[in-house]
């Protein structure tokens, strides 16, 4: 099989970024955890992803396969999320019972969170229908070609245990394990430039 074309993504196609990321966190534990209803979910998972990692479309560092189907958002050395819309958005759309101690795992977010110049992955998915097409792994080199040529280090936080396969096998090292109360481990992970 042939690795799949991957190329930046423009605001042509952020609709579809949105969409397929959606798609692939509607059964990430920790944002079910903390929006366990279907409805607000999918009103709010869009809202998230454009505050989480949208100011990578200023970057052109928003990757997509030319088939679609899955969608990287990487922030470059200097750029953050939005932190207070992520929290507008969590503060009306999150289980309310939830909210202290989903405000306590993002300040441990915050700390793990490196502090010299490095790329960022707030989010990557692939649909699930495309998934085990080796699109993931594409999006991965891709992105991780231009931390590489930058000479920089990579940071993520896997929000998914199952996915953390996916990142050791790019050159992804767990910091750490988050976890507080009854929420679900999150696990910061760094990648050294090669």
């Amino acid at each position: 099989m042939d690795r799949p074309t991957v190329r930046a993504a423009t605001l042509e196609d952020q609709a579809a970024v949105l969409n397929v990321i959606t798609l692939a966190f509607s059964s990430d534990p920790m944002v079910r955890w903390a929006i366990p209803d279907p409805g607000k979910f999918l009103a709010s998972m869009p809202l998230m992803t454009s505050a989480f990692g949208g100011r990578g479309f200023d970057h052109d560092s928003v990757y997509i396969p030319e088939s679609g189907g899955g969608a990287a958002l990487w922030l470059p050395p200097g750029v953050e999320s939005d932190s207070e819309r992520l929290g507008e958005i969590m503060g009306q759309y999150a289980a309310p019972e939830r909210l202290e101690i989903l405000g306590a795992v993002m300040e441990q977010m915050g700390r793990h969170h490196l502090q010299e110049p490095h790329w960022y992955l707030p989010l990557i998915g692939v649909d699930p229908a495309m998934q085990a097409r080796g699109l993931g792994s594409a999006l991965m080199k891709h992105a991780l070609a231009r931390c590489d040529a930058d000479g920089l280090p990579a940071y993520l936080e896997s929000s998914n245990p199952r996915n953390i396969s996916l990142y050791e096998r790019h050159g992804f090292e767990a910091v750490a394990t988050i976890q507080i109360g009854a929420s679900p481990p999150i696990t910061p992970m760094v990648r050294m430039p090669r």
